[in-house]
């Protein structure tokens, strides 16, 4: 895996909105906790453009993407917020270009699908986290939250205990590997496509909103039917936020479903995971190594940025 620098105060981050059109009040609401970081912002030419559901035309979204990577005045992208359209680019995109300018890229839900793709093509490490629009510049964005961002600054192992939220053991055991998935619609959706996702050895974390126990159950057995879960060493549940039944139809409960596909598993599988559609929102990187254990209820996470000293003439 290829991690990116880390910041220093004073870098420059780019934005860009790759999927839906994000909140603009909200957009610039945020943008002050960037400089309070002591980061400059730059926003990308297409960030404010509506075309429908989509930030944008796939042509103006994929531009704001590369010259982001390619401008060497930016240091870190950060995704204004998400929605739907970012798998419309996956096919487009210029990785041996993201491969010659490796930089952090940060964001969740649908950019499930740019995390996906650019780490299986590149080895480069991104960041699961909340994005300007959709969190950052809402009056709830949790303290927990903004200090998920140091860990761009300073290479962190992250430790996940139960001092952020109740964890719950659904099957037990201990593994170490890489940290992949996100939104697990969107993990779905790249079955059976060039950038289907690859679990083989490694951490699954998945997590989801507003989706009936119904979908979930879906989700997992597509997930099921394809290996993805039996290929993995681990599950790490995120939230799932308002997953409940949607009408006075019987329903099993979302625990229900987890139960049903995850407890007879022999691997760790531990939910509960303030990751994903929620405050606070714990940042993490994907593509790095990571232990999950039950017996600990904990999740740790080596870091996702390298310190590069700068060498005197």
């Amino acid at each position: 895996m290829t991690l990116p620098k880390s910041l220093n105060e004073g870098d420059t981050v780019g934005i860009i909105a790759p999927a839906s059109p994000p909140n603009i009040n909200n957009l610039e609401k945020a943008l002050p906790f960037l400089e309070s970081l002591g980061l400059k912002v730059k926003l990308a030419p297409y960030v404010k453009e509506v075309q429908g559901y989509l930030a944008g035309s796939d042509q103006q979204r994929l531009l704001d993407l590369h010259q982001m990577f390619e401008d060497e005045s930016v240091d870190a992208i950060f995704c204004a917020g998400g929605g739907y359209g970012t798998g419309r680019l996956a096919s487009m995109i210029d990785y041996e270009f993201i491969k010659k300018y490796p930089k952090i890229f940060w964001g969740y839900s649908d950019i499930t699908y740019l995390h996906t793709a650019i780490r299986q093509r590149t080895g480069l490490v991104t960041f699961h986290g909340p994005m300007l629009a959709s969190d950052i510049g809402k009056e709830d964005f949790h303290s927990i939250s903004a200090q998920s961002f140091n860990q761009l600054f300073e290479p962190t192992t992250l430790d996940y205990n139960e001092t952020i939220s109740p964890l719950e053991v659904i099957s037990e055991g201990e593994a170490t590997g890489e940290i992949v998935g996100g939104n697990l619609s969107l993990l779905v959706s790249t079955l059976g496509t060039p950038f289907e996702i690859d679990t083989k050895d490694k951490l699954l974390f998945v997590e989801d909103i507003d989706e009936a126990p119904y979908r979930i159950d879906s989700f997992l057995s597509q997930l099921k039917h394809a290996g993805k879960i039996a290929e993995a060493k681990g599950v790490i549940i995120g939230d799932f936020n308002n997953c409940i039944p949607k009408n006075d139809r019987p329903s099993w409960s979302l625990e229900d479903v987890f139960q049903d596909y995850f407890s007879s598993l022999s691997m760790p599988v531990i939910k509960g995971f303030k990751i994903g559609h929620c405050q606070p929102h714990f940042s993490i990187p994907l593509g790095t190594r990571a232990t999950l254990s039950s017996t600990h209820k904990t999740l740790t996470v080596e870091p996702g940025v390298k310190k590069e000293t700068k060498h005197e003439d």
